[in-house]
């Protein structure tokens, strides 16, 4: 079991230069400490960005929310989804803004569209499964949780190296690769990012955590461990429809995800079929 105290988060603090929490969210985190938060000054306060405010509507109005009628403005987004979701959807987008190309040694654009990819798919499986997961725990895992890679990328110039060794070799994990030659790796990494950008706990701990063999292994809250299975098939999903292999770790937990998203082969390959639609 992984685990990280703060001797960690302070080395990791001292050695990186990780994007803050942006003002914005800063004002909406004060704004839901508050004993009876208002939707109207929330909504109003997301509205104050054009960007962010589009993009939340984007995310919404797409087929992963299958919502019947299109929510034009963020007031609707927030009575329709409640704060919480809208704050997710606020947070991935800000997350995605905050990274520098012009410093960073791998393509930001390819490793957003592939988080966007991965959140997508683990909407599309969260709504097929039997246990019920919110979406938006779904969508903010599924962008998050690699957001240490870029940061490595900003830190390390030969990271690129790595990774590309990473996706060629599945004998060795890339957090094991990472902690081979960096002695840190992008789940402690984003971990640490996730918790200065104030999401919620479970959610860190995911990040911490979705490399971990012997997470399954062990007792977990019937969401989370749903959550984390969801993510780990959709990555799978998605590596197999975009680079026609499985991620490294699938064959060791495929077993143990089926049966916590209760679902047998048969209702395994629907979903399959219907992720490779998307792609094709």
């Amino acid at each position: 079991m992984i685990e990280i105290d703060n001797v960690v988060l302070n080395d990791v603090e001292k050695g990186f230069s990780l994007p803050p929490k942006p003002e914005l969210l800063t004002h909406l985190h004060e704004l839901l400490q508050s004993s009876e938060p208002e939707l109207g000054q929330i909504a109003d306060l997301i509205a104050t960005d054009v960007a962010t405010s589009a993009a939340v509507l984007k995310v919404i109005n797409s087929s992963s929310y299958g919502f019947s009628r299109t929510i034009t403005d963020i007031r609707q987004a927030v009575m329709f989804l409640g704060l919480n979701s809208v704050t997710h959807l606020v947070t991935g987008f800000l997350l995605k803004q905050a990274f520098d190309q012009s410093r960073c040694c791998i393509s930001l654009e390819r490793f957003w569209d592939t988080a966007n990819e991965i959140s997508e798919v683990a909407m599309i499986i969260g709504r097929k499964i039997p246990v019920k997961i919110p979406l938006e725990s779904l969508h903010m895992l599924g962008l998050f949780h690699d957001a240490g890679i870029p940061a490595m990328a900003l830190k390390f110039d030969d990271y690129a190296n790595v990774l590309s060794c990473a996706n060629s070799n599945y004998d060795m994990l890339l957090v094991e690769q990472e902690e081979a030659i960096y002695s840190t790796n992008h789940a402690t990494i984003g971990y640490f990012l996730a918790n200065s950008w104030n999401l919620p706990k479970p959610i860190c701990k995911l990040i911490l955590r979705h490399h971990d063999m012997e997470f399954f292994k062990e007792n977990h809250d019937i969401e989370h461990v749903c959550t984390m299975a969801t993510l780990k098939m959709a990555e799978h999903l998605v590596q197999v429809n975009k680079r026609f292999v499985s991620v490294p770790d699938w064959a060791y937990i495929k077993t143990d995800v089926l049966h916590v998203l209760e679902l047998d082969e048969d209702a395994y390959q629907d979903i399959k079929d219907d992720v490779e639609e998307i792609f094709n």
